[in-house]
């Protein structure tokens, strides 16, 4: 039996009627009384219902507990009973703001197990439509973060904004949200022919408006207020807890695998990996708006370079008998790192799928952040933290 001793900054694991129960026992120093308030779960015809039952004293929260399962339906156990083509509908419907680099990470997998190679066609278009959607996420983060802190212009420009990204899908793809697109050997079918022009239109009005995003909401003082040292998480409590992608890299540790292990054509292009020093609100905020201008930098890039080529490299609808053998494949989406750990036994149905999603360790970094804060700064912690309920309940 191998016995495993949790560390002191892992997460506390206990059930939700222990942690009610034991209130009855503990007194306020401040004399005042104690309770607990459900803030959630959402209505469940929403895109994602989260509660989170608070301890406060007064208006202060003294602790966080999550509780999931809302959304819970089963995916992991559903590609045990489907081939490897079918699963990739499925991962667009975890983080559905990043269905096509959730679509190219199990994608890589598959790949990856029977080792396909791709010509470098597909790896740019891909590379291009990951940065693109990247951006789109990003886009509607910065509309929602500014509506949960009572601005609600930001919400309308990033919208405004964010539809001329989702059209571009819409005319290459056939979709603008659960895009089931990028496929095990390649593309569903080839981009546009006015695909590039299109993408530089849009590189072309965007970048203007980034600074018209600062200047509107970045640089007003109330906003700095409500962001600059609240919800502070170092460097070493992130990495505890496994949160990745900008909350990580905002505490200050610059772990992005497009760079450390690059996929795609990333290696090929130049572009930098935004960190923050302070681990607080401010400092997601911005590794998120300079994230931006880095995707764009790398779309401009490759966007007049998308070498010829075929756009599938195998036979389209084949089955696929992924070989006896454990196989594991991650990358950077838009919150962090997505990875898909597949056990083969030779079939064409994965004996056992886990996808490892960002959301579900980034959002149990609440609990380390939000303790001696305000109600009204958890809000503001949890929208800078930008979770996608779905892809936590899988």
């Amino acid at each position: 039996m191998v016995t495993t001793t949790l560390s002191l900054s892992s997460v506390p694991i206990s059930s939700l009627d222990k942690r009610i129960q034991s209130l009855e026992n503990e007194q306020s120093s401040l004399g005042t009384q104690e309770y607990f308030v459900n803030m959630g779960p959402q209505h469940p015809s929403t895109h994602g219902v989260l509660r989170l039952v608070l301890h406060l004293d007064g208006e202060t929260v003294k602790e966080v507990i999550p509780v999931l399962g809302y959304v819970h339906r089963g995916m992991e156990k559903k590609c045990e009973f489907i081939g490897y083509r079918q699963q990739v509908h499925l991962t667009d419907r975890l983080d559905y703001l990043c269905a096509l680099m959730n679509n190219w990470a199990i994608s890589h997998a598959i790949e990856k197990a029977l080792n396909i190679e791709l010509n470098e066609r597909i790896q740019v278009v891909r590379t291009i439509l990951a940065e693109l959607q990247r951006i789109q996420s990003h886009q509607l983060w910065w509309g929602v973060f500014g509506m949960d802190l009572g601005a609600f212009t930001p919400f309308l420009y990033g919208f405004r904004d964010r539809e001329k990204i989702t059209a571009i899908f819409e005319d290459t793809i056939g979709a603008r949200l659960t895009m089931n697109f990028i496929q095990p050997g390649g593309l569903m079918f080839d981009i546009t022919s006015d695909f590039a022009q299109k993408v530089k239109e849009f590189i072309a009005y965007f970048k203007p408006i980034l600074n018209e995003y600062d200047e509107l909401f970045s640089g007003n003082i109330i906003v700095q207020e409500r962001l600059r040292n609240v919800g502070i998480l170092d460097a070493k409590t992130a990495i505890s807890i496994g949160t990745t992608g900008p909350i990580l890299r905002a505490s200050g540790v610059a772990h992005d695998l497009r760079k450390l292990e690059p996929y795609g054509v990333y290696s090929q292009v130049q572009f930098d990996v935004p960190v923050g020093a302070t681990g607080d609100c401010w400092d997601r905020y911005q590794v998120r708006m300079q994230e931006m201008r880095e995707s764009i930098k790398i779309v401009e890039q490759l966007i007049d370079n998308i070498p010829e080529g075929k756009h599938m490299v195998m036979k389209f609808g084949a089955k696929i008998r992924v070989p006896e053998g454990v196989y594991y494949s991650e990358m950077e989406t838009a919150r962090g790192i997505y990875g898909n750990f597949i056990v083969a036994d030779g079939s064409e149905k994965p004996y056992r799928l886990h996808m490892r999603t960002p959301n579900f360790n980034n959002l149990w970094s609440i609990i380390r952040m939000a303790p001696g804060l305000r109600i009204a700064d958890l809000v503001t912690i949890l929208s800078s933290i930008d979770i996608v309920v779905p892809d936590i309940d899988r």
